[in-house]
C-alpha cells in the first residue's frame, strides 16, 4: 500500500509538469510521461516484460480528458473540419484498437527502445519544426483511410495523442495550419479513448500485472496524472504568453534527446 501512495504522490507532481509543459509549449504529454513511468513503476513490482505496456497505455488514458478539453475549445473556434473527420473516423478507430493488441505481440525490450527511437524524431522535430503548409490536393478517401489506421496504431504503440504525426502530414496537403491541429486535438481524443480501450482488453488476463490496473492501465498513476495536469495546464498556457517558448522548446527537446538515448542504451 505504501508503494501504491508513493506512486500516486509521484504521478500528482508528475502530472504538475506534463500539465505545465503541455500548455507553455503545446507538447504531448505522452513524450513525458511513458519515458517517467518506465522509471518509476518498477518500485510497484512491475516487471521489465510489462513495464512499457503499462506506461504507455496509462500515458494514453491520462490524454483523454485534456483531449476532450482540448477539442471543445477548437470546436467552439470552428476549427475542426468535419467533413475530413468523418472520413477518417473509421480508420483512426481501427487503428488505436489495433494497438493495444499489437503491443502485447511486441517483446517488451523492443517497445522500449521503439519508443526510444520516436522521442528522439519527435526532439529534432521540436527544435526544428516542419514547415509543410502548401497548395496541394488531400488525397482520396482510401488514401486517407490507410493513413488514418497508421497514424492511429503508431499514437497508440508510443502513448500519444497523434498531433505530431497528423499535423505535419494534413499541413503537407493544404489544409490550413489551424484546422489541422484543431483536426488533431478531436482524432486525439479518439485514438486515447479507443486506444485505452484496446489496452484494457489486450491486458484483462496478461499475467504478472500489479494489484491496480484495469488491463494495461495502471489507475494511482493516471489518477494522480489527471488531477494535476488539468489543473496546471491552463497557468502553462498563461505563462506560454510571457516565456521565450521558442527558446525552451529547444531546451526541452535536448532533454528529450537525452531521455531517448538513454531509454536506448539502458
Amino acid at each position: 500500500m505504501d508503494s501504491l501512495l508513493s506512486v500516486f504522490f509521484i504521478c500528482l507532481a508528475l502530472g504538475a509538469f506534463v500539465g505545465f509543459m503541455a500548455g507553455l509549449l503545446g507538447i504531448g504529454g505522452g513524450l513525458i510521461v511513458v519515458p517517467a513511468l518506465l522509471y518509476i513503476l518498477p518500485s510497484v513490482g512491475i516487471t521489465s516484460a510489462q513495464l512499457p505496456h503499462i506506461a504507455i497505455a496509462t500515458s494514453l488514458a491520462a490524454i483523454i480528458l485534456t483531449s476532450i478539453s482540448s477539442a471543445r475549445a477548437h470546436h467552439k473556434r470552428g476549427n475542426v473540419p468535419w467533413g475530413l473527420f468523418r472520413t477518417m473516423f473509421p480508420g483512426i478507430i481501427l487503428g488505436a484498437l489495433m494497438s493495444g493488441f499489437i503491443a502485447e505481440q511486441i517483446p517488451a525490450a523492443t517497445l522500449r527502445q521503439g519508443f526510444a527511437v520516436f522521442v528522439m524524431l519527435m526532439a529534432i522535430q521540436m527544435a526544428y519544426p516542419f514547415k509543410t503548409e502548401s497548395n496541394r490536393e488531400l488525397p482520396n478517401s482510401m488514401i486517407l483511410f490507410v493513413v488514418a489506421v497508421i497514424v492511429a496504431a503508431i499514437a497508440g504503440l508510443m502513448g500519444i495523442g497523434g498531433g505530431v504525426l497528423l499535423v505535419p502530414f494534413l499541413t503537407y496537403f493544404g489544409l490550413q495550419m489551424r484546422l489541422a491541429v484543431g483536426f488533431s486535438a478531436a482524432t486525439g481524443l479518439l485514438i486515447s479513448l479507443s486506444g485505452s480501450l484496446g489496452y484494457i482488453i489486450a491486458g484483462f488476463n496478461a499475467p504478472d500485472l500489479p494489484e491496480g490496473t484495469l488491463g494495461y492501465i495502471y489507475l494511482p498513476a493516471l489518477f494522480g496524472l489527471i488531477i494535476t495536469s488539468i489543473l496546471m495546464a491552463p497557468v502553462g498556457v498563461k505563462a506560454a504568453s510571457t516565456w521565450p517558448t521558442s527558446v525552451l522548446k529547444k531546451i526541452f527537446a535536448l532533454l528529450l534527446l537525452c531521455v531517448g538515448l538513454k531509454l536506448i542504451l539502458s
